[in-house]
């Protein structure tokens, strides 16, 4: 690794070899709309987070917060793209999927890693954890543990500011602040029920993204939560990223 290479170096969370209890039971989806039903979210919406199953993921290492404006600045300024907006410490957002998997690839090649996003039951192990709970916290949502619409904030915050709201492995920010890319085009869970659409056409991009933005109401918060990224405008409606990579440190 070279010197400037060291500082791309990324806070990693290792997540163990494990089962995740992935989705939501189809006999809940409309216990769940009616939880969530001031939100205006139609049970349709949830259905694809239908069947529940469990899922074998190998280790992986995520990092802690999302990518933040300075670490893109770096990276704008050495392959000639524009300057990003935003404070420093803030998670940087209007990042389309390919540039998200750019930035991967050129941060890989500094740390002679590979560095890609993660995947959609990955990045759901590292919100949930063990035991299948419904928020990164826990199972009840409480206001003031993720920079959601609720907060009235109405932008994005630094990175790492609701460590109370930490996943069971220790990351931050899982629900909130920026939405999230995971490498994965939507497609129906397997046995998905009747209705659940076989792609999301009416999505600027059918990547499934994770976690809900500053903008969004605590439904997206929800670790089962999956969806496209639903307009063209990604700074609007908050989307932003965080990296992976495959296995455990050797360290």
């Amino acid at each position: 690794m070279s010197a400037e290479g060291w500082n791309e170096q990324v806070d990693w969370v290792e997540v163990p070899v494990g089962t995740l209890t992935r989705g939501t039971p189809a006999e809940a989806i409309e216990a769940v709309a009616r939880r969530y039903a001031d939100t205006g979210v139609p049970a349709d919406w949830y259905r694809k987070e239908a069947p529940a199953a469990e899922v074998h993921v190998p280790a992986f290492r995520i990092a802690r917060t999302q990518v933040t404006v300075e670490r893109w600045a770096r990276f704008a300024a050495a392959t000639g793209r524009p300057a990003p907006q935003g404070e420093p410490d803030h998670p940087v957002i209007g990042v389309t999927w390919e540039e998200a998997t750019a930035y991967c690839r050129w941060l890989g090649d500094r740390l002679g890693l590979p560095v890609r996003l993660p995947t959609e039951d990955e990045w759901e192990r590292a919100a949930r954890g063990d035991d299948g709970r419904e928020f990164p916290w826990g199972g009840e949502y409480r206001t003031g543990l993720a920079n959601l619409v609720d907060l009235g904030v109405g932008t994005t915050t630094p990175v790492g500011s609701f460590p109370e709201g930490a996943s069971p492995f220790g990351v931050l920010d899982m629900a909130g602040n920026a939405d999230e890319w995971t490498s994965t085009l939507y497609a129906p869970y397997p046995g998905a029920p009747a209705g659940v659409p076989e792609t999301e056409d009416w999505a600027f991009d059918r990547h499934i993204t994770r976690g809900g933005a500053f903008r969004h109401d605590r439904d997206l918060a929800r670790c089962a939560r999956r969806h496209g990224a639903y307009e063209e405008d990604l700074a609007a409606i908050g989307v932003g990223f965080r990296v992976a990579v495959s296995g455990a440190s050797e360290a």
